[in-house]
């Protein structure tokens, strides 16, 4: 049936064989960028949530020298426990009650901890309960 489209110049591909070649990738640019997406900023959210992380080791690291009394600040962590992170523009360390709150954003904005203004985790550590910002 082809050679029947193609008449007697057998080179090259008919307009319809084309067609289906452009469909077919469309059809899987339609199911794999949505699966990068989703890949990416999967991402951007674990990178958030090990940051979290480690600066709860590191503040667990900290508290363990007893001359350590204070919530440590971001700068305190960094000198003294050599904390690195992926993001430091996005994270503090509050005081709350008898604990401290740990915030470490996505400066991104695609995590699913949503706050006024921006995405956050966020992880109390302390001898009470702290004061949970309402979130999720």
């Amino acid at each position: 049936m082809l050679q029947k489209l193609r008449g007697n110049n057998s080179k090259g591909f008919t307009l319809i064989e084309l067609m289906i070649v452009i469909a077919i990738i469309g059809i899987l640019a339609a199911i794999a960028i949505p699966n990068f997406l989703r890949y990416r900023d999967k991402a951007y959210c674990s990178k958030s949530e090990t940051d979290a992380q480690n600066i709860l080791a590191a503040v667990s690291s900290y508290f363990a020298d007893p001359d350590h009394t204070q919530i440590p600040t971001l700068d305190d962590l960094t000198r003294v426990e050599e904390l690195v992170l992926n993001n430091t523009s996005e994270v503090s360390i509050t005081a709350s009650g008898n604990g401290a709150i740990v915030w470490v954003g996505d400066d991104a904005g695609r995590c699913p901890y949503v706050s006024v203004d921006s995405e956050v985790y966020w992880v109390y550590f302390g001898t009470d309960t702290g004061n949970d910002p309402g979130w999720g």
